[in-house]
């Protein structure tokens, strides 16, 4: 027990001490509250600097409160460590809204660990909502913002008023509450306005009346920034530093603006342009720093450099200039004489119509030059600007431009081409000179003809604004006695006349249709030509063009190239799309080599085809059409294209290739209207087109119409054949109605004057032959009535027939039937009406004088009567010839018995005939004349005399036409007969 209770003595001794230092060391570390609390506002930044003593740890709480409200702005654990020259503790606060917006309560207390001092007294940062400051306000006051930055405003209401709305520039915001009169709000992200103004406004308004308001001004804006720092010197001994603004700081007003200062010293002689800031020192100093400061910030840039290697001269004064017609010499004047030993380099920029150049002069002190290759009579302007040759840092700036005139000189020789018309006519053709080819104003052309091999010139004066002369080849031939000739053209000014130049006259031209015209393509470049070398010019070439579509006195153009070219391109600022041009390679002596035909750019043809016609042809349409005029085309015509319209739609018919091609036939249309079109096509496309309808009619209508013009063309056949027969008369008579011979007679048949027989005719008695049969069915001939042969007579005699032409005698085929024959009595109504009843034949007899031995005269008493009447009758069945004689009606009765058949009814032929005169005579006369027997000599048809059964009135209206018929056609043919 007592080793135990020694034991434990040491452990108990330990802990005791242990005890006892746990208890003096809190002794110690007890925490006191800081003391001495002191705030120091600044207003600008809206930082309070606060700073204390004791506390007795480096930690320490921070609350801050609004103190009206009791409201936590700000509460945080923070090390703070003691100044030591001051012994106190301090720390910064930035308060996000103004300080001047509310009363604010600050306390702070020490912390270690989780041992905290009791709070420090309350103090309080006074804020401008007070009771004793009634009016609105507005803060923070005319504050320049940073861009992009956020900025909180507040605004406190005046006493006894309330808050409405804020407005920042036109947008209201949301506003929150600070203490009883002050309202607070934040925008974010602010930029510069759009406006040319330089701040934005902020109005806090009263909600009842709207003139209680209080206001203020944000700038936002950016911090300055510079670039291209350097420093140069003009005079050899000042310096002129020079920076670029990078940016605008969109901060303006003398409270806002940036201050420059070169090397810490405001710059003396300071120039602020859109872009550059320049500071300028009295002496060099080797080494610069230029300084910009704005509200938002501050920037600086730094430079160094030896003043030969920054020498700048200035600008020339006082230019001059002594001019000729190539040439002139330059002068100016420098503002420092230290220049005079500076080796210099100059350049000098020459401007002349549009054209601008510049040339470069060295030398010490350099203050002449002279300006070579001018042209005459030309307006330039001249500058000039300079540098130091050696160590060369910049160009110095241009003088002041300055003007003079070069004097003028002989222009230059002309350009001259002869150019032949088809109709041995010519043009005598010169390019006009340009501005600095007439070196001087023109005052005339001189052209002059005169030939190499004679003494003879001719010469016309021209005004200045002519460019070519007409000339007659023909006259120019004789002129000359066909000896060549020259064309030799020179212009005129003030100081002179240009050289001549000459173009011969050709007097024998070669046809130029016999050389082939090839197409050529135009490309990017002009037209590309190619041809083979003409070992036999020595001239050189010409190659001419004009358009195609002028036949006369066109404008030409022309260009000359030089011996051994065989290829160029042509190239105009005349040339136009759509145009023909013509394009001819020539020898300097005229002569025709090539020809070539091309367009710059086809386009489609201006008109549509001319003369478009349209015609039917039984179910077919026939389009014909005319060519384009040349100017028309624009292109090559490749062919053309037709339509047929379709509910206003265009179907294609047929593509026809070639310019050539201008029919085309569209077959098998039904009846009813159709409308074609036709268009023509260049490799641009086709024109507008040329439109014609056609009505397709029926085929009857054609047939009807083809039917009248064949009758039309019968009907002048049968008269142009009737016009050739009527002219050619005595041939057909000829060929078809000859004159037959008259008979010839072996007695002597002419009749002798003497006493007239009256002895009766021993035939004058009729026998009759009693013959039991009969056939009634046989021909027989009868005479004709006196009364029928007296009609025929009176007939015959109104037409003029002539006398000696024979006579138609009619032949009657009559049925001969068993009937006693009546007696015949001249005065009997019906004598003759059993001969009617037979058809008639017309036989031709030629006059026959009858003998005296044969024929019986009548006695005076017996002319009075009204005629002879002879039969003659043969028994059996031959030959009855019968003479009719007149007699009293009682000798007939004698003659003729009732009871016995007639003689003439006997079987066989009995021809008859009658007596009638060869000539109409008086009446008188001819009943004392012995008539003439008519002979049979020809009869006009062939065939055997039928019986004919028709009616007696038809047989009688047959009888006059044919009787008519046969009188027109024989007086047609005898009218021949002289």
């Amino acid at each position: 027990m007592l080793q135990l209770h020694t034991s434990c003595r040491p452990a108990w001794l330990i802990c005791s001490l242990l005890g006892l230092s746990v208890v003096h060391t809190q002794a110690q570390n007890v925490l006191t509250a800081p003391e001495q609390v002191s705030l120091s506002p600044n207003m600008t930044t809206q930082q309070i600097f606060i700073s204390w003593l004791g506390g007795g740890s480096t930690m320490f709480d921070v609350m801050i409160l609004r103190t009206e409200l009791n409201e936590s702005v700000f509460f945080d654990t923070l090390p703070v460590t003691v100044n030591q020259s001051t012994g106190r503790y301090e720390w910064n606060w930035t308060s996000a809204e103004p300080l001047e917006c509310t009363s604010l309560s600050v306390q702070i207390r020490s912390r270690e660990g989780q041992t905290t001092s009791e709070w420090s007294d309350t103090h309080i940062l006074q804020g401008e909502d007070l009771p004793t400051n009634r009016k609105f306000k507005m803060y923070p006051v005319d504050r320049a913002v940073l861009a992009g930055d956020s900025t909180t405003f507040c605004c406190i209401v005046e006493e006894g008023r309330h808050f409405g709305r804020v407005t920042y520039g036109n947008t209201v915001v949301n506003a929150t509450r600070l203490s009883r009169r002050s309202y607070g709000f934040t925008v974010a992200n602010q930029s510069p306005p759009n406006s040319s103004s330089s701040g934005t406004n902020v109005v806090c308004w009263d909600s009842v009346d709207k003139n209680k308001l209080s206001g203020t001004v944000v700038f936002v804006g950016y911090p300055p920034l510079l670039s291209d720092f350097f420093c140069e010197t003009h005079d050899l001994t000042s310096a002129v530093c020079q920076g670029r603004r990078v940016r605008d700081t969109r901060l303006y007003g003398r409270k806002r603006r940036t201050v420059y200062s070169l090397n810490d010293r405001e710059c003396a002689k300071q120039t602020i342009s859109e872009q550059l800031i320049t500071c300028s020192v009295a002496q060099w100093e080797g080494n610069w720093t230029l300084k910009a400061v704005n509200p938002l910030g501050q920037y600086s840039m730094s430079d160094s450099a030896e003043i030969w290697h920054r020498v700048r001269p200035v600008a020339p004064q006082n230019i001059s200039t002594v001019v000729h017609a190539w040439n002139a010499t330059m002068s100016w004047k420098w503002e420092y004489d230290s220049y005079t030993s500076l080796a210099l380099v100059c350049q000098v920029e020459l401007s002349s119509q549009d054209n601008k150049t510049k040339r470069t002069f060295t030398g010490v002190g350099l203050r002449t030059v002279i300006l070579l290759d001018l042209y005459p009579d030309e307006e330039y302007s001249v500058r000039v600007h300079c540098g130091a040759q050696k160590n060369f840092w910049k160009w110095g700036n241009w003088s002041k431009p300055y003007s003079f005139r070069t004097n003028i000189d002989v222009p230059a020789a002309l350009d001259v081409w002869m150019h032949i018309n088809n109709d041995n006519t010519g043009l005598i053709l010169w390019k006009p000179l340009t501005a600095r080819e007439s070196r001087g104003q023109l005052t005339s052309y001189e052209v002059t003809l005169w030939s190499p091999e004679e003494n003879l010139q001719h010469t016309e004066t021209l005004p200045p604004d002519t460019t070519m002369l007409p000339i007659n080849l023909t006259q120019i031939t004789a002129f000359s006695n066909d000896n060549e000739v020259m064309a030799s053209v020179i212009a005129k000014n003030a100081a002179g006349g240009s050289p001549p130049e000459s173009v011969p006259v050709p007097l024998h031209l070669t046809d130029q249709h016999n050389i082939a015209v090839s197409r050529v393509v135009y490309m990017d470049s002009g037209f590309p030509l190619v041809w083979q070398n003409d070992g036999n010019t020595s001239c050189g070439y010409v190659v001419e063009w004009h358009d195609a579509c002028c036949q006369r006195d066109c404008p030409v153009e022309w260009l000359k190239l030089s011996t051994g070219n065989t290829n160029v391109s042509i190239e105009s600022a005349n040339f136009q799309p759509g145009v023909r041009y013509n394009i001819s390679l020539f020898t300097c002596t005229l002569e025709l080599l090539q020809r070539w035909q091309g367009f710059t750019q086809e386009l489609v043809p201006s008109r549509s085809v001319p003369k478009l016609e349209i015609s039917q042809q039984d179910s077919d349409v026939i389009l014909t059409w005319g060519s384009i005029p040349l100017v028309s085309r624009r292109g090559y015509v490749l062919g053309y294209n037709v339509y047929m319209s379709n509910d206003s739609q265009l179907v294609k018919l047929a593509n026809l290739l070639g310019q050539g091609s201008r029919k085309h036939t569209i077959k098998g249309l039904s009846e009813g209207p159709y409308k074609f079109t036709v268009k023509a096509y260049t490799s641009a496309g086709e024109d507008t087109g040329a439109t014609i309808s056609i009505t397709v009619e029926t085929l009857a209508d054609w047939l009807i119409l083809e039917i009248l013009a064949s009758l039309g063309l019968s009907m002048l056949l049968l008269a142009i054949v009737t016009v050739l027969c009527y002219k050619k008369r005595k041939w057909v008579k000829t060929a078809f109605y000859p004159d037959i011979p008259q008979p010839k007679l072996n007695d002597d048949w002419t009749r002798t004057q003497g006493p007239l027989d009256v002895t009766s005719s021993p035939h004058n008695m009729i026998h009759v032959e009693e013959k039991p049969e009969f056939n009634s069915m046989k021909e027989v001939l009868v005479g004709i009535p006196e009364e029928d042969e007296e009609e025929e007579e009176q007939m015959i005699r109104d037409e003029p027939v002539d006398t000696d032409e024979p006579t138609s005698l009619r032949y009657y085929n009559q049925m001969i039937d068993e009937r006693p024959i009546r007696p015949r009595f001249p005065d009997s109504s019906d004598s003759s009406g059993s001969s009617l009843d037979s058809g008639n034949t017309d036989v031709t007899y030629t006059g026959i004088q009858t003998s005296a031995s044969s024929l019986v005269f009548p006695t005076d008493h017996q002319c009075a009567s009204e005629g002879h009447q002879v039969e003659m009758s043969m028994g059996g069945d031959g030959y009855r010839p019968q003479t009719q004689t007149t007699a009293s009606s009682d000798e007939a009765l004698l003659t003729h018995s009732p009871h016995e058949p007639q003689t003439a009814s006997s079987g066989g032929y009995k021809p008859q005939s009658s007596w009638h005169l060869d000539s109409p005579v008086e009446s008188g006369e001819r009943e004392c004349l012995a008539p003439n027997l008519g002979s049979p000599t020809s009869v006009a048809s062939t065939q055997f005399l039928l019986p004919d059964d028709e009616s007696e009135e038809h047989r009688e209206e047959k009888h006059q036409q044919s009787s008519s018929a046969t009188s027109w056609f024989t007086n047609l043919l005898t009218s021949t007969k002289p």
